[in-house]
C-alpha cells in the first residue's frame, strides 16, 4: 500500500535493488569504521623504541643482546656518557626511558629511568626492561657466589690435604728417629661464610604524571572533546551560516572560545591538564580551528558535501594513526609519523609537551595545525572567489513628470 504525499499524489515504494545498494553501502562504512578504531590496536608492536643506555663497554653489549633476544627489534638503543644525558634526553622526548648501568667500584646499583607521562605503554615496557636486567644482575650474582663457594671449598680441601699430609710425614720421621711422633693439630680452620651480595635495579621515574591524574586516562580522554568539539563546530557553521567569510570569521571565533572552555575545564577543573593555562587555551584554540576551518572550507569549495570531509579526515584517518593512546613507533610502517601531522595526533603531542615536557621541542606540532588552519581558510577564500555572484537587475528607468500646461 502507497502513502500519498502531501500533494495528494501517490507516492512509489522505494525500490528493491536501492534498498540492498543503501544496506551494502552503510554495512562498508560500518566495516570502515571498524577497521579505524581496531586496526591500530590490533597491529600495533613496539619497534625501534629509543631507550637511552649509559655504561661500560661490555654491559651495554650484554643488555643489547638481551633485550634483542627477549623482543627482537623492539628497542633502539641510544648510548649517552652519563645519567644526566640520559635525564636530558628523557625530557627532550628523544627517548623514552633509559638504563644506567651499575658501576662496581662506587657501589652504584642500576637504574632504569622511565617516563609515565609520556607514555603508559612505554612505561611498562621500561619496567619490564628493570625485571629483566634485575633478573641477569641476580643470575650474575648467584653465579659469581657460587664461584667464590666452589673456590673456598677447593682451598679448603687442599689446605686438609696438605695438612695431612705434613702429619704423616712429621710421624714417619719421628718413627725412623725412634721418638714419639707429634700430637696432630687441630682441625683446619672453618673456612669464613660466602653472603650473597645481589644489587637492586631501582626505577625512577623521572616525568611522572600529575596526582589529579595519576594513571594519565584523564589527558587521553581530554584529547577526545578537542576532535569531537572542532567537527561539530565545522559541520554546524558550515550548516548554520551563510557566506565563506563569515563562516572563517565563525569558525576562528568559535576556536578561541572553545579553547577558553576546554582550557577552563580539562586544566583548571579537572586537572588533566598540566601546562600553562594560557599557553594551554592557545594549544586547544589552534586545534580545534585546524578541525573546524578545513570543514567550512571544503564546504566553501563543494558545498554541503563538504561536511563529511570532517568524520572522514578527522575520525576516521587521523584520529587512529595520532599516537595519542599509543607511541607512534607501536603503529606499522611510517603511519604515526604522518599521524602527528594530522590535527589529532599534532594536538595530542603538543598538549603533552606543553603539560609535563617543557623542555621538548613542539615546534612540529605547532606548525602542523597551524598548517591546517591556515589551508582551511585558503579554501574558504578560493571558494568565495570562485561563487557566482547574484545578478543584478537593471534599474527601472525614472520618469520625469511632466508639467502640466
Amino acid at each position: 500500500m502507497s502513502h500519498d504525499s502531501p500533494d495528494g499524489a501517490s507516492a512509489p515504494h522505494t525500490p528493491a535493488g536501492r534498498i540492498v545498494g543503501a544496506a551494502l553501502a552503510l554495512s562498508l562504512v560500518l566495516t570502515l569504521v571498524v577497521l579505524a578504531f581496531t586496526w591500530p590496536a590490533m597491529t600495533s608492536d613496539a619497534k625501534d623504541l629509543p631507550v637511552a643506555i649509559t655504561g661500560p663497554a661490555d654491559g651495554v653489549a650484554a643488555v643489547a643482546a638481551q633485550l634483542d633476544t627477549a623482543r627482537p627489534g623492539a628497542v633502539d638503543l641510544v648510548e649517552v656518557t652519563d645519567r644526566a644525558e640520559a635525564v636530558d634526553a628523557i625530557e627532550t622526548r628523544e627517548t623514552y626511558g633509559a638504563v644506567v648501568l651499575g658501576d662496581p667500584a662506587s657501589g652504584r646499583p642500576p637504574e632504569v629511568l622511565t617516563s609515565s607521562a609520556a607514555s603508559g605503554v612505554t612505561n611498562q615496557l621500561m619496567r619490564q626492561i628493570a625485571q629483566q636486567l634485575q633478573a641477569a644482575v641476580t643470575e650474575q650474582a648467584t653465579a659469581a657466589t657460587s664461584a667464590r663457594i666452589t673456590a673456598a671449598q677447593s682451598e679448603a680441601a687442599e689446605a686438609t690435604q696438605r695438612a695431612m699430609q705434613d702429619a704423616v710425614a712429621a710421624a714417619l720421621a719421628a718413627a725412623a728417629q725412634g721418638e714419639q711422633p707429634p700430637a696432630p693439630e687441630g682441625p683446619a680452620a672453618a673456612p669464613e661464610p660466602v653472603t650473597i651480595e645481589i644489587p637492586q635495579v631501582t626505577v625512577t621515574d623521572v616525568v611522572p604524571l600529575s596526582d589529579d591524574d595519576p594513571n594519565g586516562s584523564g589527558f587521553t580522554a581530554s584529547l577526545f572533546p578537542i576532535l569531537l568539539g572542532g567537527m561539530i563546530g565545522g559541520i554546524g557553521i558550515s550548516v548554520a551560516v551563510r557566506g565563506a567569510m563569515r563562516r572563517v570569521t565563525a569558525a576562528l571565533l568559535y576556536a578561541t572560545l572553545g579553547g577558553a572552555v576546554l582550557t577552563a575545564v580539562l586544566q583548571g577543573w579537572f586537572g588533566s591538564l598540566q601546562g600553562d593555562w594560557w599557553w594551554t587555551w592557545a594549544a586547544m584554540s589552534l586545534a580545534i580551528g585546524a578541525i573546524a576551518a578545513p570543514i567550512t572550507g571544503i564546504v566553501a569549495l563543494v558545498g554541503r558535501a563538504g561536511t563529511a570531509a570532517g568524520p572522514v579526515l578527522m575520525m576516521l584517518v587521523g584520529n587512529p594513526i595520532s599516537g595519542v593512546t599509543m607511541p607512534q613507533e607501536f603503529l606499522p610502517w611510517s603511519w604515526g609519523t604522518i599521524g602527528q601531522w594530522f590535527p589529532p595526533g599534532a594536538s595530542g603531542t603538543l598538549l603533552r609537551d606543553l603539560s609535563y615536557f617543557p623542555q621538548a621541542d613542539p615546534s612540529a606540532a605547532w606548525t602542523a595545525l597551524a598548517a591546517w588552519t591556515a589551508a582551511g581558510i585558503l579554501l574558504s577564500l578560493v571558494g568565495h572567489a570562485r561563487a557566482p555572484r547574484p545578478a543584478v537587475a537593471p534599474a527601472p528607468p525614472v520618469r520625469v513628470a511632466e508639467p502640466v500646461s
